[in-house]
C-alpha cells in the first residue's frame, strides 16, 4: 500500500442474534399500531370527517406497515460488532449509520442493559463507557449470556491496562 492511499476501515465481524428481527419488530408495531388505531377509531366515529381520516388512515397503515417490512431487516444488515484485544468496533443505524470504535486502555465501565421486549426474546445490549463525549459504545440486540461474557472480559482487559480505564 502506497503512503498516498488511505487506510480503510473493514467491517465488523459479527452479526446480531437474529432474534434482533423479532424484536425490532416488535418494536415497530409498538410504534406503528397506536397512531393506525386511533384513526381507525375516529374514521368510525366521525362520519363527517370520515373521508379524510380514512385517507389520513391508509396512508398512516402504509406507512408503519413499510416501516415493520423494511426496518428490522435492513438493521440486522447494518448492525455488527468485534471485540480485539485493543478495541470494541460497533456498527448501527440504518438511515443514519454510526461506526464507533473505543480502546479497550480507555474503558471505563462496562454494563449490560435491557428493556422488557429485549428480555422476551432473551437478548441484552452491552454499554462501553469511555470518556469520550460520542458517549457509550452500544452493541444491541446480543445474546444475554454472550453480553455478559463479553462485559466481563472487557472489564477484565479494561482492569489490566494502566492508564484511563482505572
Amino acid at each position: 500500500m502506497s503512503s498516498r492511499e488511505p487506510l480503510r476501515l473493514r467491517r465488523p465481524r459479527h452479526r446480531l442474534e437474529r432474534r434482533a428481527l423479532g424484536w425490532w419488530s416488535v418494536q415497530a408495531l409498538v410504534a406503528a399500531l397506536p397512531p393506525v388505531a386511533v384513526l381507525a377509531l375516529l374514521t368510525a366515529l366521525i362520519p363527517p370527517a370520515r373521508m379524510w381520516l380514512g385517507l389520513s388512515l391508509a396512508v398512516v397503515a402504509a406507512a408503519g406497515l413499510a416501516y415493520l417490512l423494511v426496518m428490522p431487516a435492513w438493521r440486522y444488515r447494518v448492525h455488527r460488532w468485534e471485540t480485539t484485544e485493543d478495541v470494541v468496533y460497533a456498527v448501527s443505524g440504518w438511515f443514519w449509520q454510526r461506526a464507533r470504535i473505543a480502546p479497550v486502555a480507555r474503558i471505563q465501565t462496562v454494563d449490560t442493559a435491557s428493556g422488557p421486549i429485549q428480555r422476551l426474546f432473551g437478548l441484552t445490549a452491552l454499554v462501553v463507557t469511555t470518556a469520550s463525549a460520542a458517549g457509550p459504545v452500544r452493541i444491541q440486540g446480543l445474546d444475554r449470556r454472550v453480553a455478559a461474557e463479553l462485559a466481563e472480559s472487557l472489564a477484565a482487559r479494561a482492569q489490566a491496562i494502566p492508564g484511563d480505564g482505572q
